[in-house]
Parts: structure tokens; C-alpha cells; sequence
């Protein structure tokens, strides 16, 4: 029963987000005078639907995307031409003209923009969501307010060079007095590669040294600089809570289970998953004890974690399962405050996907551990039990790659199209549409088995219970 709910969440929110990016292109693509012949919501066969004018609206059979076939091109398929437009093709032939209403019959330009307005949809979506957020449930980690304590001071740190360990509580930063951690972030950004005097409480005595963190040159400070260099805050009060747990992880051999708590690995009380990551390098993989709360009752297993691909970080021991987010603090952001953490967390989101991409070919991130509609559908069902915040930020995230994997220059995908525009601009004439059929059939064909294999890979992972 249950997968079955997890079915309807998983087709609603993709049919949504497919609808706005199809929405952008048909938009666009009727204010520029083209003839809109389907609207499908998936691919391959028709499987309902219905005709109103010219347009045939359709959901079909494969629901991982979808198309807007226009006048004038390759079905959304890349499948042969039916004969009513088998003719019009054998008209558009050199000395002849198509119909006005085809979409080859409009300027390049204008077909670039209709080819980009799918793409535009989602980042317009996601914006607004992530407007909606930052206006109505703004999320601020309550650590951040907080004294300023240390959970786990990493081995070689400048942090453990100058005595502090975990349990530590910074006392002077600069020149601030008792500061929380919103404020030590804020002072590190203002004082970069320069020396500050720094005193915190270490077994009810008060210590004193300097602290420098430095970054290279033109590099944006963010927390995880502070982190690296010693300063691991203490973020959840309690012990980190499991959600999921990989198949064939090291946390799965070891037994954990999603709702356990982890209270203690070796001798170290984790608070973070930063932390827990932190210990886990300074051990270099050797096997470690797991001190867990299950249903109230305690347990001890035994994991030896392995390194797992991350992006921007590369490999690192990890035990695979995903944790409960640390407690945050609600804001209301004015509606200009919202709109700037909009847009900041709509550009950090899309570097982030770029920097995925980029590791899937400069093999830093494994091609194994991309998420297919399955570990979607896994991740929008947690978010549906969080409530609708986590929800609408979920979507605004998938919102996002949608836009952002379709720009790729990869036929059937908008950034295919775009590319033989440019290609074509550059030839002073339209590729020939036989060998545009050809080359979209195949791609097709290369987008189905890639289904198939994340699929796999999705349904490999599942840890069932």
C-alpha cells in the first residue's frame, strides 16, 4: 500500500514539474506562430489524452519527462514521422517552402527561444519556490545562535595544534566576547589569512592563542573552510538521528537501521555529521563501534567504513545512511531579503549540480551513485512525511537539474536542440532532417537504457525492511 502511495507523490510531482517545463516551450512557442501538434507528458506510447484544436495532449507511457512535438520537427520520441508530416517533410526540400506555421519556417533566433523557455520554466519555479521559503519558513540552524562549541577537533588542524578538543567552548573570537557561531563565521569572513586571538574554556580552565583561517586567493569563504581547519560546531543537541540506510553499505552490514540513534562511535560523542565524517578520516578506515539507541533500548555494532565519491571533496570514508537535518530557527525574510536568498540559493544549488557534472566526467563522482526516479521517489516520500516546507524545497531542487540536465548539448534534450541551431548558424543552412531522425532515434535509444540502468542502480540501493 504504501508503495503505491509513494507512486502517486512521485507521478504528481514529476507530472508538475514536467508540465511547467513543456508549459515554457509551448508559451513561447504559440507567441512565435508554430503549430503545436502534441503535448505529452512522458515518452513512447500514448496511453490517454485529448485533441483540442490542432494539438493532441497526451500522457504517455514512459513518465520520465516529456515533450512538445511543434510543426516541422522530429517527434519528441525520435520516432519516424507520421505521413501527414512524412509530407510536409518531403515539401521542405531545397526551393521549397514550409508552412508558415512549421517551426523551421521561424528564425533561428526565435527557435532558440523556444528551446530555452523549458529550461527558464524550471529555474523560474524554483525561484519562486525558494522565494515562498525564504518568506514564510526561512530555516536558520539552531547551532548558529548558540555558544560556540566545539564537537570534534580533526587530527593535524590548527585547531588541535593550538589545544583545543571536542567539548571546547570559544570565549573570545577576535574581538568578540562569548560569540556564537553566526558571529565567528561573520568575523572569519572579514578577517581572512590574518591572525586572530581566540580564547575558549577547555575543563573549566580559560586557554588563549591565535587563529588563522586562510583561503586561497579570490575564493568565497564558507563554513566548511572554518571546518577544515579545526572548528567543527556542535549542531544537534542530541545524537544524529538515521533516516535511511544504503544497501550495501557499511551501515547496513553493521545493522543499522533507519530511527536509530547514534549516540557514540569509539570514545566520541558526534553531534554533526561533520563530525562523525571528521573522526571517521582521522580512524583511516579501521573498524569502529557504534554505540546506537534503538526503541529506547542500547546496542553496540561494529562498522568498518569504506570511501565513497563526494563532490568537491573527492573520496572519504563514510557508512552510508542519511541523517536527520540539526534543529533550525523559523525567519520571516521581507519580501526583498527573500528575494535575495532566492537567488543565492538558486545559483549555490546550480553550482553545485554543474560541479556533480563535471565530477561524473572527471571521474570524481561515480556514474553508480546518480539517483534514478526510484531514489527520487524515495526522497520525495521522506520529504511528504517532514511536512510541505521540506517538500517544496525538494521540488525546487529536482525543478532545478530538470533545468539545468536539459541544457546539456544532448539531442531530445533542449540543449541539443540549441546546439544545431548554433551549428547551423554556422553552416548558413539547416541539417539535413533525415540525419536529424537518425541522430535522435539513436539518442532515444541511449536515454532508454540509460534508464534502465540508474533504475538498476536505484533498485540495487533499496534497503527493505
Amino acid at each position: 500500500m504504501h508503495i503505491f502511495i509513494v507512486a502517486i507523490e512521485f507521478a504528481i510531482v514529476l507530472g508538475l514539474l514536467v508540465l511547467i517545463h513543456e508549459l515554457g516551450h509551448f508559451v513561447v512557442a504559440k507567441l512565435c506562430g508554430v503549430r503545436i501538434e502534441t503535448f505529452s507528458i512522458g515518452f513512447g506510447t500514448r496511453i490517454a489524452g485529448f485533441r483540442y484544436g490542432d494539438t493532441d495532449y497526451r500522457i504517455s507511457l514512459i513518465p520520465l519527462g516529456g515533450y512538445v512535438k511543434m510543426a516541422g520537427e522530429l517527434a519528441g520520441d525520435g520516432s519516424v514521422l507520421n505521413s501527414e508530416e512524412e509530407s510536409r517533410a518531403d515539401a521542405a526540400t531545397p526551393g521549397a517552402a514550409p508552412s508558415p506555421d512549421d517551426l523551421t519556417s521561424k528564425p533561428r533566433w526565435q527557435r532558440v527561444l523556444i528551446a530555452i523557455a523549458g529550461p527558464v520554466s524550471n529555474f523560474l519555479l524554483s525561484f519562486i519556490l525558494l522565494f515562498v521559503l525564504a518568506h514564510y519558513h526561512h530555516e536558520v540552524d539552531h547551532y548558529l545562535n548558540g555558544p560556540a562549541t566545539l564537537d570534534y577537533v580533526p587530527h593535524g588542524t590548527q585547531a588541535a595544534q593550538d589545544g583545543l578538543t571536542a567539548g571546547d567552548t570559544i570565549t573570545r573570537y577576535n574581538r568578540l566576547t562569548n560569540p556564537t557561531w553566526e558571529q565567528i563565521f561573520d568575523e572569519t569572513v572579514l578577517n581572512l589569512n590574518r591572525p586572530l586571538p581566540i580564547a575558549y574554556l577547555h575543563n573549566g580552565q580559560t586557554h588563549t592563542s591565535t587563529f588563522t583561517v586562510s583561503v586561497p586567493p579570490n575564493t568565497e569563504f564558507d563554513a566548511s573552510d572554518l571546518m577544515s581547519q579545526g572548528l567543527i560546531p556542535q549542531m544537534d543537541p542530541g545524537p544524529i538521528r538515521v533516516l535511511t540506510v544504503a544497501a550495501n553499505s557499511p551501515a547496513a552490514r553493521a545493522g543499522l537501521q533507519p530511527g536509530d540513534d547514534l549516540v557514540s562511535i569509539d570514545n566520541l560523542q558526534p553531534h554533526s555529521v561533520y563530525a562523525l565524517l571528521a573522526f571517521l578520516k582521522d580512524n583511516k578506515g579501521a573498524t569502529d563501534r557504534l554505540g546506537v539507541l534503538r526503541n529506547g533500548h542500547p546496542l553496540t555494532l561494529l562498522a568498518t567504513p569504506e570511501k565513497m565519491a563526494t563532490p568537491d571533496v573527492g573520496e572519504e570514508y563514510r557508512l552510508g545512511f542519511t541523517y536527520r537535518p540539526p534543529p533550525a530557527d523559523i525567519e520571516h525574510l521581507s519580501a526583498g531579503a527573500a528575494i535575495q536568498q532566492s537567488l543565492q540559493d538558486t545559483r549555490d544549488g546550480s553550482m553545485l549540480i554543474l560541479r556533480v557534472i563535471k565530477g561524473l566526467f572527471t571521474r570524481h563522482v561515480a556514474v553508480n551513485q546518480m539517483m534514478g526516479p526510484v531514489g527520487i521517489a524515495q526522497q520525495i516520500d521522506i520529504a511528504t512525511q517532514m511536512g510541505i516546507w521540506p517538500l517544496l524545497n525538494l521540488v525546487s531542487v529536482i525543478s532545478l537539474n530538470l533545468g539545468i540536465l536539459n541544457l546539456l548539448p544532448f539531442p531530445l534534450l533542449d540543449g541539443g536542440m540549441i546546439f544545431f541551431l548554433i551549428l547551423e548558424s554556422i553552416m548558413r543552412r539547416d541539417v539535413n532532417q533525415r540525419f536529424k531522425e537518425l541522430v535522435y532515434q539513436v539518442a532515444f535509444v541511449c536515454i532508454i537504457l540509460f534508464t534502465f540502468f540508474v533504475l538498476f542502480n536505484d533498485i540495487s540501493r533499496l534497503h527493505l525492511h
